[in-house]
């Protein structure tokens, strides 16, 4: 792509520390998808289609082997496409707070000659394993569960589009209308029709689907495969880790900090904040991110120990975690002890003992979020003076997120009122939306919204 704008010396550097940031597996290359989440991180005033707009150019041009992942090089062009639009600047504002791109995102390491594609191991068999105990139980899923974690039949059974649908639907619950899943007395039509109906309520609930087709799915191309599971598995994994739907997090403010402060936090910060307000509590050294700081287990330990149910006054049985592998000497056994602790609060899911201490981010990351979503042992406090509910509107606003938060047009209502546009609100469908239908209702939303402003 060409361009006459150019990057300074110090804008190059930034961009840099940046690129690391993303590029945790020091492979050279980032995903068309960790890119969009640099975006979101960013603040860039985008919406989501100008952003795969950019995305699709940079990747239709520079992107010779269309596998997805962009170098350094490239990446400069991108932002180099940003800044010629005179947007980049926030941007750059972002990069300089050193806090504030966290790293998520390459499901695999790709060859840096040739077009041969490789992936993690580590995270098939984690995904697997997530897989076959999360829909065990579905009727629907009998023909295919469970997978073998130690072969490929996890890109076979995802041919069909059943399982795709399922796993967003467990990430965001009715998104797709289980009536519509073709299930029975398949063809390769019907087949297609599942997997493009599974790509475009991926992309509806924030994952970002660009360069991925069905017949990419159908052939069980593995980098893709990963990359699309990862993405919806986060967005299930962190769904409840903001304040909107979890009050308690509240509890984690520190002192003299205000509420705004803390809806700022990424839903990966909040959980970081979560673990090191745990730590603070054992009196343990808080951590900085999920991997080199995790490999010995201990902080682990002393996590498991602060969440485990201790069966006072809420009727929960007492789970005694016991902290003896502490003393263990060797980094893989100790790791091995920890888990076995983590298995009994029914944690043990997305880490093995070689994960823990090879520190990968990811997995590790998804283990903390499973461990957060099941005991989250937080209690928001008594003496809060702050009224939820300006978390759906005011002056947090921005805080929302423009793919999943306005997805039933309640939030867009509720703006319409701050800036004097009469509602009918007696037409207007709210939460909680019924099983079936649920979907439908939230259309119905967005007739009446359409209607509202043409009116």
């Amino acid at each position: 792509m060409e361009n006459n704008i150019t990057i300074s010396r110090e804008e190059l550097e930034e961009l840099k520390e940046a690129f690391s940031k993303i590029d945790i597996d020091n492979s050279g290359y980032v995903s068309d998808y960790e890119l969009q989440d640099l975006f979101k991180e960013a603040s860039l005033p985008l919406p989501g289609y100008k952003v795969r707009e950019i995305v699709e150019k940079i990747i239709a041009v520079t992107d010779n082997n269309k596998d997805g992942k962009i170098n350094f090089e490239e990446f400069v062009s991108v932002i180099q496409e940003l800044k010629s639009k005179d947007i980049s600047k926030s941007f750059r504002k972002s990069i300089n707070k050193k806090k504030g791109i966290t790293a998520i995102g390459g499901t695999s390491s790709i060859s840096s000659e040739g077009t041969q594609h490789s992936y993690s191991e580590e995270e098939k068999v984690a995904f697997v394993n997530w897989i076959n105990k999360a829909l065990q139980d579905d009727p629907d899923c009998k023909h295919l569960l469970p997978m073998n974690p130690s072969d490929d039949s996890l890109f076979k059974s995802l041919a069909d589009g059943i399982l795709l649908c399922k796993m967003i639907n467990l990430s965001q619950p009715d998104t797709i209308d289980e009536r519509v899943i073709n299930k029975k007395k398949l063809t390769p039509f019907t087949i297609s029709e599942n997997l493009d109906l599974a790509l475009n309520s991926a992309s509806a609930i924030g994952c970002t689907v660009v360069n991925i087709g069905s017949q990419d799915l159908k052939d069980g191309k593995p980098h893709l495969v990963l990359g699309l599971l990862w993405q919806i598995i986060k967005v299930g994994l962190f769904a409840d880790i903001e304040i909107s739907r979890n009050e308690a997090l509240i509890g984690l403010l520190n002192d003299g900090e205000e509420l705004e402060q803390l809806i700022k936090l990424s839903p990966e910060e909040l959980l970081l904040r979560w673990v090191n307000y745990h730590l603070d509590n054992a009196g343990w050294k808080k951590i900085s991110n999920f991997s080199q700081d995790i490999k010995d287990s201990k902080a682990y330990y002393h996590l498991l120990n602060q969440i485990a149910p201790k069966g006072v006054n809420n009727g929960e049985a007492a789970i005694a975690i016991d902290l003896s592998g502490l003393n263990e000497e060797n980094d893989l056994k100790r790791a091995e002890c920890m888990l076995q602790q983590a298995d009994k609060l029914g944690c043990k899911q997305f880490v093995t003992p070689t994960d823990v201490i090879a520190g990968n981010p990811k997995l590790n990351m998804a283990f903390v979020a499973n461990l957060f979503n099941t005991y989250p042992a937080l209690q928001k406090p008594e003496s809060s003076s702050y009224d939820v509910n300006l978390l759906e509107g005011g002056s947090l606003f921005p805080t929302l997120s423009l793919t999943s938060d306005l997805a039933d047009a309640l939030v867009i209502f509720q703006l319409y009122e701050m800036i004097r546009v009469p509602v009918e609100w007696n037409h207007v469908n709210k939460p909680p939306y019924p099983a079936l239908g649920g979907n439908m209702k939230k259309v119905g939303k967005k007739i009446v919204l359409e209607f509202t402003v043409i009116t």
